[in-house]
């Protein structure tokens, strides 16, 4: 590695980074809503929203669609360009389908060394490459703060998109990825974020490639864990599927060291505007330590997925792991 960015840290370019950088659900909920337009084809679109968006162009191909972007988690330029590719690639994964076609999205002060750019757009490029895709291609703009993503386009057949309304009860929730990201980067030790970058790095795809394997229609609903954090995802899925949520807080995997820094107090922005906006829609039991983790916006989190549960014991090989189930009742999230 050159000295350059040896000595650079990206986190010191921005105020917030990664997905704790989303806007708030509350205020997006209602932009989408306003702009929401369904046809024929567009089989997954606004109306309601859901990871990314499915436009069928026969009767066997659906093209997917989905773009995300943000500013600088982590100092490592190889390491922000990786956790940003396989974060924009999850979207493609949590719908059932594969990635073919990517295109990056940049924005870079000028002053930036261009070894830190060359850094990021070539990690991207490897995990891309990993993902089954190729990039192909996209733009760049001058910004005081640096700011990288991708628009990524995947395939599916029509009847096999998975969304996450079809939660039923009886299911299994599973989760495939350790939580914690945001309030480790925050207030963790170095390896410790070490750890949590790896699994940021990783792609969904051999997730996806699990739950498929299950067969037709075995992945009733899924989503993948981001911004939100786990119980915002959670009430969306329950939201869409007319049903309650149950998540055991003792069940949950995390990163190394996140408990300990949630019981020190240490939080992300992201944090209360996620409370603000799940407040009458989750209900918790949780020590309170474990509820913030639950609330803890997540950049390239896992896929989470609900099952009927002689499946979830299938899953664990592929490193999900049982967090809750699904059961009757008005649309809600218990953590307990």
């Amino acid at each position: 590695m050159s000295d350059v960015l040896t000595d650079l840290k990206l986190t010191e370019w921005t105020a917030c980074g990664g997905c704790a950088a989303k806007w708030g659900p509350a205020p997006l909920n209602a932009l989408v809503r306003s702009l929401a337009e369904s046809t024929s084809e567009l089989l997954v679109g606004l109306a309601p929203f859901d990871d990314a968006a499915v436009y069928r162009l026969s009767d066997d191909v659906a093209f997917v669609s989905t773009t995300d972007f943000f500013p600088p988690l982590v100092d490592d330029p190889g390491d922000f360009g990786a956790i940003a590719a396989a974060n924009a690639c999850s979207d493609v994964f949590a719908m059932g389908a594969r990635v073919v076609l990517a295109l990056n999205i940049a924005a870079f002060p000028e002053n930036l060394p261009v070894a830190a750019v060359e850094a990021i757009l070539g990690a991207a490029f490897e995990v891309v490459a990993e993902a089954g895709g190729v990039i192909g291609g996209g733009h760049t703009i001058r910004s005081e703060e640096p700011i990288f993503g991708l628009a990524v386009q995947g395939v599916v057949h029509p009847d096999k998109v998975w969304t996450k309304a079809g939660a039923r009860p009886g299911d299994s929730l599973v989760l495939s990825k350790p939580l914690g990201t945001g309030i480790i980067l925050a207030g963790g030790e170095a390896d410790q974020k070490a750890e949590a970058i790896v699994g940021m790095r990783t792609l969904n795809r051999a997730a996806a490639a699990a739950l498929s394997s299950l067969g037709g229609g075995a992945a009733h609903a899924v989503t993948d864990v981001t911004g939100f954090g786990l119980l915002g995802h959670s009430w969306e899925m329950a939201e869409r599927s007319g049903a309650c949520l149950r998540i055991d807080a003792s069940a949950l995997a995390l990163y190394e060291g996140v408990l300990a820094a949630a019981e020190a107090g240490v939080r992300t922005g992201g944090d209360a505007r996620n409370r603000a906006h799940l407040e009458g829609k989750v209900a918790s039991t949780a020590d309170p330590a474990m509820e913030a983790v639950a609330f803890d916006p997540q950049t390239s989190g896992g896929l989470l997925a609900a099952v009927s549960p002689v499946h979830a014991e299938a899953l664990a090989s592929a490193g999900f792991s049982v967090i809750g189930e699904v059961v009757a009742g008005p649309a809600s999230v218990e953590l307990g």
